[in-house]
Parts: C-alpha cells; sequence; structure tokens
C-alpha cells in the first residue's frame, strides 16, 4: 500500500508540473514580451493557445486512447509537457513559442483529465477520496506558487531559464511516472461526457467556474504590468509579491477544502464575493507597493479555495461518473483560462493595465450572483 500512496504522490507532481507550466508566462510577459519584439497583450496569448489545446485535449484523448495503457499515455503526455517547455525556452521568434506552448496544452490537458481516474485505482477505497484530495492538491499548490516560482527564476536568471527549469521537472516527473506507477489498463465502461451534464449542480458549478476562472485570468495575466505601472512596485520585487500570493493562496486552499466539504455552494459565493471586491480595489488603492501586497494576500486566499471548492461539488454530484467530469472541468477551466488571458490582452492594450482588474472583478460578481440566483433550483453539497 505504500507503493500506492507513493505513486499518489508523483500524480500529484504531475499535475502540479502541468499546470506550472500552463501558468508560467504570466509572471514573465514583460520580459518575453521585450525579448521577442512583441507587445505584453500578445505576449498572453501564449496562455491563450495553452489553454485552448488543453481544453480540446482533456475530453478528446481518453476515448482516442481508450484502449492504451493509463500509465503509458500519462508517461508520453508528461514527456510531452517537459518537451515543449523546453522549446519555449528555445524559441527565436514568437510563432515557435507558440507552437511550443500549443504542445503543453495537449500534454497538460490530458494529464490533468487522467488524474482524478488513477487516484481511484492506486489506493484502498477507504483511502480514495483522501487520494483524489492530494492529486488535485498539485493543481491547487500550482495554481498559487507556479506563477511566483517563474517570475523569481525568471528575474534571477532570465525568463528562458524558467522554461528550462520546467521542461527538467517535466521529464523528471515523466520518469517517476514510469518507475512506481502499475500497470493500468483502461477500464471496461466509462461514462460518457454528457452524462454528468444532466445534473443541475455540475451545470451551475461549470458556469460558475467559466465566469470566475475567465475574470481571474483576465487580471491575473496581466498582474506583472498592473503592479508595475499602478502600484509602481519595482520589477525586482514583483517575484516576492507574487510569492506572497502564493502563500495565500495554499492558507485558502485548505480553508475552503475544509469549508466546501460543509457547503461547497456557500464556499464559492464567499470566495466570488472576496474576489470581485479584490479585483476593483487593485487599480483603486493599490498605489502603493505596501497596499498591493495586502490586496494580493487577499486575493490569493480567495483563488486559491476555487479548484478545490469546485471538485468537491463535482465530485459529491456525480460520483459514478468522476473521469467524465473531471474532462468537463479541465475543458470548461482551460477555455475560460484562455478566454480570461484574450478578453484581458485586448483589454491591456487598448485601455490600459488598470482595467483589466475591472473586467475580472465584473466576472467574478456575475458568477457570485449566478451562485445566488441558482441557490432554490438546485440541491446544495
Amino acid at each position: 500500500m505504500g507503493r500506492g500512496w507513493s505513486a499518489v504522490a508523483v500524480v500529484a507532481a504531475a499535475t502540479f508540473t502541468v499546470v506550472t507550466s500552463e501558468m508560467l508566462p504570466v509572471g514573465l510577459l514583460s520580459p518575453i514580451g521585450a525579448s521577442l519584439g512583441v507587445t505584453e497583450g500578445t505576449a498572453g496569448l501564449a496562455l491563450t493557445v495553452t489553454g485552448l489545446s488543453a481544453a480540446a485535449a482533456a475530453p478528446s484523448l481518453a476515448p482516442l486512447f481508450a484502449r492504451h495503457d493509463r500509465r503509458r499515455l500519462l508517461c508520453l503526455l508528461m514527456a510531452l509537457v517537459g518537451a515543449g517547455n523546453l522549446l519555449s525556452a528555445w524559441a527565436p521568434g514568437f510563432a515557435v513559442l507558440t507552437a511550443a506552448r500549443l504542445l503543453v496544452g495537449v500534454g497538460m490537458g490530458g494529464v490533468w483529465a487522467l488524474a482524478a481516474g488513477i487516484a481511484v485505482r492506486l489506493v484502498a477505497a477507504k483511502s480514495v477520496g483522501t487520494a483524489t484530495s492530494l492529486v488535485f492538491s498539485g493543481i491547487a499548490v500550482a495554481s498559487v506558487l507556479g506563477v511566483p516560482a517563474g517570475a523569481y527564476v525568471g528575474e534571477l536568471l532570465g525568463w528562458r531559464a524558467a522554461f528550462v527549469a520546467a521542461g527538467i521537472l517535466g521529464l523528471g516527473v515523466a520518469a517517476a511516472l514510469a518507475a512506481v506507477l502499475p500497470p493500468l489498463p483502461p477500464e471496461a465502461a466509462r461514462p460518457r461526457l454528457a452524462e454528468p451534464l444532466a445534473e443541475g449542480r455540475v451545470r451551475v458549478a461549470l458556469a460558475v467556474v467559466a465566469l470566475l476562472v475567465t475574470g481571474h485570468f483576465a487580471a491575473y495575466t496581466y498582474v506583472r504590468p498592473v503592479l508595475e505601472e499602478v502600484s509602481g512596485v519595482r520589477s525586482d520585487l514583483v517575484g516576492a509579491l507574487l510569492l506572497v500570493y502564493g502563500v495565500a493562496g495554499i492558507v485558502g486552499n485548505f480553508a475552503a477544502g475544509y469549508g466546501a466539504t460543509r457547503s461547497a455552494r456557500g464556499t464559492l459565493l464567499v470566495l466570488a464575493g472576496l474576489l470581485s471586491v479584490t479585483a476593483v480595489l487593485v487599480p483603486a488603492l493599490g498605489d502603493s507597493t505596501a497596499a498591493a501586497a495586502g490586496l494580493l494576500v487577499l486575493w490569493g486566499i480567495a483563488y486559491g479555495g476555487v479548484s478545490v471548492s469546485v471538485q468537491t461539488w463535482l465530485l459529491a454530484a456525480v460520483p459514478h461518473a468522476r473521469e467524465a467530469a473531471s474532462a468537463l472541468l479541465v475543458a470548461v477551466f482551460n477555455i475560460a483560462i484562455a478566454a480570461g488571458a484574450f478578453a484581458g490582452g485586448r483589454l491591456a492594450d487598448g485601455r490600459g493595465a488598470a482595467s483589466v482588474m475591472y473586467l475580472g472583478g465584473a466576472l467574478a460578481a456575475a458568477a457570485a450572483a449566478t451562485l445566488a440566483v441558482t441557490r432554490r433550483r438546485t440541491t446544495d453539497t
């Protein structure tokens, strides 16, 4: 059984690596744009491409490779993420960077979609909940620490070094998966993707994810220029502030996980409200490094709890269709990331960096309104 938990830990490392790889450009937009001769808004398309390719890969790879061992497929996809990061580091121009990020997206979408179902097969039935939470903790921690870690490495050694580090990590995790995972032949029966959508709670959860994640990434993708241009933060302090955000996000992840076991809807409503207020206050009040740091703490706490709250909601709503629900969540999540990065980029280029914060706040407020309006129509978890 110890080997099973070792395998769960490595799968968690895989989810951490793929989500970190996806969001790596967020803290590096300014140096990437300057190096490749594009605007920060255009550089943000590197995130859009990754999100769209992940959204397409998540629901399609499992049925496409339905007869293939999940261990081999997971190792292959993880290696693809590593290779895409190394190609990103080498990219002599934005076109090559875009192609490399597409590869990262395919690998990332496949790994994330397969991970939830794999945990169930590695440990005893009584430990499935804990194992699944550990696997998804890799996503949650990456969401709040991947960006500051990349920004810090980029500040010290350059943005290309950050992608090299992610590439080496990806290949290392692929090797660890090959060494630790047992054979995982495909299961005989798999729920169709449409099956979870018959449950009202799933539809509400996916709608809330679409609004929250689009709003978050519309704003957070361009947080570096906002910090530098609005708050007057020195470039060498951006990585440290994003690290503060990351630590706050981990606190939010565990706090929300505790709250979501009692009421996932109520927890998400609080998080959406906090996100909407915080995003609007950044350009309004965050005109100093200290004020920006305080608001980033609140932002990190709020967004850090989103993934675990939604995952708790979905697993409770359709426990019989975990893999299908996970694939839908990955698809919606990454479409939202792509949409947010794209919308934020157009707005940042056209109306200035501060404007993306108002868009993020408005979409988070819409998510809160959706939760409130649908409260009587679906059963809370």
